[in-house]
């Protein structure tokens, strides 16, 4: 009996186990190496670019890291809508959000400058702009609202529809009521013309157009089919009169907290999803083609006559607001 406790003793005595390398071998067995979640909210539809491009994010980031990090996304505003996203991300309640320029002009009015009409003389401008200068000054005020900027993806030019007449020239917006982003610049655009504008959420548009509430609105081709927003109007034209875009954001304090091999990892696969992102927000071939199914909605196109009588009229809107968008900003633009 003394012999067996004089042994066990010594044992305690002379072996230490190192409890922290046993516990690391477990959880690597187990699998319960602590994974990094992040939470990606945005208010569209799966099928949209954005909603497509955040699908093809989470899977490369899943790929690339072997599950080390996961993107969850909610699209279609399950979490949030454009009215708190922002609010959401900067609280840490979501780690990352890509809302529309409109949406970023209520924090800071440089973004403005993405919601004058006929900025851009086409896609490819819009890229060149945003990934050079342009973008560099708009990302460089997010940093005092804890926000951090990484990339920006597109959803293509701005269409309108409504339901009282076909819309040809500045004119044929008067007395008539749209939906709009939350942007005053747009709202002026609007007004200017004669129209009437309503700030209403993306995904109550169908229902208020539907039920009268607005004559109609101005969207991306893919968010009008995405939405079935054509169901339920009766005039389309194909203006490309502003150019709808979002921002990829992150909350800043969770992006300085994550390793630089995994902010490294990110930013891989956020270039290859940009990439074929804004590919396929210039392919609107698919979505016209289901509006075009459509036999009650009447679809004009733009003369380049009646586009430039759009240009002229859009003039006023530059100057009203070149002092509040700040003329560094606005230099990079050359307008309409």
């Amino acid at each position: 009996m003394f012999i067996i406790v004089g042994l066990l003793a010594a044992y305690l005595v002379g072996y230490q186990p190192n409890w922290n390398e046993q516990l690391y071998q477990d959880d690597e067995q187990t699998g319960l190496k602590q994974r990094i979640v992040i939470k990606f909210s945005h208010v569209v539809a799966e099928n949209t670019p954005k909603g497509l491009a955040a699908a093809e994010f989470a899977d490369l980031v899943k790929k690339k890291s072997k599950d080390r990090v996961e993107i969850q996304v909610f699209p279609n505003g399950m979490l949030y809508g454009e009215n708190n996203e922002v609010a959401a991300l900067q609280r840490g309640d979501i780690q990352m959000i890509a809302p529309s320029f409109s949406t970023m002009s209520e924090i800071d009015p440089a973004w403005l400058v993405m919601d004058l009409p006929f900025a851009f003389k086409d896609q490819n401008e819009v890229e060149s702009k945003l990934n050079g200068s342009l973008g560099d000054k708009l990302f460089q005020t997010l940093k005092p609202h804890g926000m951090k900027g990484v990339a920006f993806w597109s959803n293509g030019f701005k269409q309108v529809t409504n339901n009282v007449r076909p819309i040809l020239g500045p004119q044929d917006f008067k007395g008539l009521k749209f939906r709009i982003q939350p942007s005053p610049l747009i709202e002026r655009h609007m007004k200017n013309w004669g129209g009437k504008t309503s700030v209403i959420p993306f995904n109550d548009a169908y229902r208020n157009l539907a039920d009268g509430s607005v004559d109609g609105q101005e969207n991306t081709i893919s968010n009008i089919v995405s939405k079935r927003l054509y169901q339920v109007q009766k005039y389309m034209t194909i203006s490309n009169h502003g150019y709808l875009g979002y921002a990829v954001i992150f909350n800043k304090s969770f992006w300085d907290s994550l390793p630089s091999d995994v902010q490294q990892l990110l930013m891989e696969a956020l270039d290859e999803t940009t990439e074929q992102a804004n590919k396929k927000a210039a392919r609107n071939e698919t979505h016209m083609n289901e509006i075009n199914t459509n036999q009650n909605l009447q679809i004009s196109i733009l003369t380049k006559e009646q586009t430039a009588e759009w240009r002229i009229a859009s003039k006023e809107l530059y100057k009203d607001f070149a002092l509040k968008i700040g003329a560094d900003v606005m230099s990079e633009i050359s307008g309409p």
